[in-house]
């Protein structure tokens, strides 16, 4: 494997990761929404993750086999929680809002995996770059 290929595939993976923060963010700001009905509650959304396992699967976005890409964005299936609140003006006929679906404890327990995996892909590319600078000072001698 060269040295290419794990700058993009730890890169494939940070823009993954960076992906799934930015839908924790997401959630983490829509927590608190209302809506009249339960179709137009806010759900959490959540990336789903594909392993590029063959050279079939790679594109200009994510041309590294061993890498990840986002394959789509899905929303959580949890319904929205119906709350009695007649007098918010968005409250339907029963005087109820629905409330997101969103759990913060979840979000923060995703929050801080995304962050992990980040920091851990961080990781892989300091480490290649140490073990290339070390190569070159050998060749230097």
């Amino acid at each position: 494997m060269s040295m290419d290929n794990i700058f993009g595939i730890a890169g494939t993976a940070l823009n993954a990761q960076l992906t799934r923060m930015n839908a924790t963010a997401s959630n983490l700001a829509n927590a608190g929404t209302v809506a009249g009905t339960e179709s137009e509650a806010f759900r959490s959304k959540r990336p789903v993750f594909k392993a590029l396992v063959d050279e079939q699967m790679t594109n200009a976005g994510a041309p590294y086999v061993g890498g990840v890409k986002i394959d789509r964005m899905v929303d959580d299936t949890t319904p929205p929680r119906r709350v009695s609140d007649p007098k918010n003006p968005l409250a339907d006929a029963q005087g109820y809002v629905y409330q997101s679906n969103v759990s913060e404890v979840t979000e923060m327990v995703e929050m801080m995996a995304a962050a992990r995996s980040y920091q851990n892909n961080v990781e892989v590319i300091n480490t290649a770059r140490q073990l290339m600078m070390r190569t070159l000072d050998i060749t230097k001698a």
